[in-house]
């Protein structure tokens, strides 16, 4: 795929953010959690919002030994996935920002995006740094026992973005593709092959050689691919 093939019509839809908050009790589904602090409940945004090298304004994360930081500064979502999830869950009005992510984007999806994509949105340039690594806070969140599960089963994952350039953004602005340095490494396929890398070092060695994929995902799969030590 060439930078003119992708669709000109792909644009952020909503922008969504929220600072960490305590959570628990009785959740949506009317079971009962302990309580646990996160940043994953999302609500939108109107307007212009500042997009800062970690993280929008009004946005934060509750747990940042996992989450957050400059490799972590955007988390995207396909707008394409919400009405499959709202059929197969049962839940017709499942709100954009349902996955904690703070662009839901229209025109792009896991197959479509690669690893180093950078983008201009408004006065921004992000860049993708990896897929989005399904955690339990999803089912969490919704009181749905295997929902993390399933993310991560279907691909629908989302993925991350690094931020090249400050500046502000906005709800239906067009998201314009500038360059795409590896376009073999989608968002799917490294997903795949981070899931099976110790099944297929090969290609776990070939994406840990790439330079665009946040370090902390190189870090896991050079550990992945290294040489057994053997005891002296």
């Amino acid at each position: 795929m060439t930078i003119g093939d992708l669709n000109p019509a792909v644009r952020l839809l909503s922008i969504q953010v929220g600072l960490p908050q305590r959570l628990g009790g009785t959740g949506p589904s009317g079971a009962t959690d302990r309580p646990w602090r996160s940043g994953y409940v999302k609500e939108p945004v109107a307007g212009s919002v500042w997009l800062g090298r970690t993280n929008l304004v009004g946005d934060g994360q509750g747990n940042l030994k996992v989450h957050g930081g400059p490799e972590q500064a955007v988390l995207a979502y396909a707008a394409a996935h919400y009405p499959r999830w709202r059929g197969e869950l049962g839940r017709p009005d499942f709100p954009h920002g349902a996955f904690a992510e703070n662009f839901t984007v229209a025109g792009l999806d896991e197959e479509t995006v690669c690893i180093g994509d950078t983008f201009a949105v408004g006065d921004t340039e992000i860049q993708v740094s990896q897929p989005r690594q399904p955690c339990a806070n999803i089912s969490r969140r919704w009181g749905i026992a295997d929902l993390t599960a399933r993310v991560q089963a279907t691909g629908r994952t989302g993925w991350y973005l690094r931020v090249l350039k400050e500046g502000n953004v906005a709800s239906g602005l067009p998201v314009v593709l500038l360059d795409r340095p590896c376009p073999d490494w989608t968002i799917a396929r490294t997903h795949r092959v981070m899931q099976g890398r110790r099944r297929d070092r090969g290609a776990a060695a070939e994406l840990a050689a790439c330079p665009f994929l946040s370090p902390r995902w190189r870090a896991v799969l050079a550990e992945a691919v290294a040489p057994e030590k053997t005891e002296p």
